[in-house]
């Protein structure tokens, strides 16, 4: 018996009290065990999109935070072809090799780490679409704008619509959304990452350009646009797309305008004097504002 055992017997039977080693505190969280994403060199495009993709032409509405994206998904998703699920979130999905012969093995086979990241985020839209019966699936995620680049490589053949909407508008609704959380100036400035994201996407990619202003003031015009562009026949079901049951907060507008499941007027459009200085040369550039030149 250790002298370490010797002492804590004679405290245990004179105390009561038994000392114990002290754990190793942790070194990190759950998140940061965490497999991370595949690096940006990694990316490529499938090697044979015919067996490595599923998923045939998907669509991508690539939009800002609070920009009408989840009435448009509900107005696609009232078609018969297009099934528009809640935000679906597949770009944080990762893989880990686990161990240097399971990273062999997938090397030996050809694949790297953002092939399998790319073949799982197929196969879980490909599962929802075929268990929704329907022809072609829209993901309409706005974090998906900071990984357009990743997407494109990911499905070659995807098409997508950039849903565009006031700037000072979208940061309006972003503040009233959870106002605890974020000051005015604060949502204005978190918004407007995403505007920045979306329109790098639209100079990257080729897609239609869609306006919420234009969605609520003439639906019909709006979503036949949108059906001959994705090559389908419009749908009069679109404008009245029924109840929609949001999952939870974080997956999409949860708003009572929403739920109504029929198209709502959008809100009057802020003057000039009331758009953040922030936020004005995006307007500009979004054709809000007039250019500084056309003044």
């Amino acid at each position: 018996m250790t002298w370490q055992r010797r002492i804590n017997g004679a405290l245990v039977k004179f105390t009561g009290v038994q000392l114990t080693r002290a754990r190793p505190a942790a070194t990190s969280s759950p998140e940061e065990q965490a497999p991370a994403p595949a690096p940006e060199e990694l990316v490529r495009p499938p090697a044979d999109p015919r067996v490595d993709r599923l998923l045939v032409a998907p669509v991508f509405v690539m939009s800002p935070v609070r920009s009408g994206s989840t009435l448009l998904r509900s107005m696609l998703n009232a078609h018969p072809e297009l099934h528009a699920p809640h935000e679906l979130h597949v770009r944080r999905l990762t893989v880990g090799f686990g161990t240097t012969l399971s990273r062999k093995a997938m090397e030996a086979l050809g694949h790297n780490q953002a092939d399998l990241e790319h073949m799982l985020w197929d196969r879980v839209l490909h599962r929802e679409l075929v268990r929704s019966g329907k022809r072609t699936i829209v993901d309409k995620t706005p974090a998906n704008a900071f990984a357009h680049a990743r997407i494109a490589a990911c499905w070659p053949d995807a098409r997508y619509i950039f849903l565009l909407r006031h700037p000072a508008s979208i940061a309006a609704s972003w503040y009233e959304a959870d106002p605890v959380k974020r000051t005015r100036e604060e949502a204005a400035s978190d918004a407007l990452r995403y505007m920045k994201a979306v329109q790098r996407a639209r100079k990257a990619l080729t897609g239609l350009t869609v306006r919420y202003e234009d969605l609520t003031a003439e639906p019909e015009k709006t979503t036949r646009a949108i059906c001959d562009f994705l090559g389908i026949p419009w749908e009069p079901g679109m404008l009245a797309y029924g109840e929609q049951k949001v999952v939870q907060k974080g997956l999409g507008d949860w708003s009572d305008k929403i739920r109504s499941g029929r198209v709502q007027p959008g809100r009057d459009l802020p003057g000039p004097d009331e758009i953040p200085d922030l936020l004005k040369p995006i307007c500009r550039s979004w054709g809000y504002l007039p250019k500084e030149n056309e003044r």
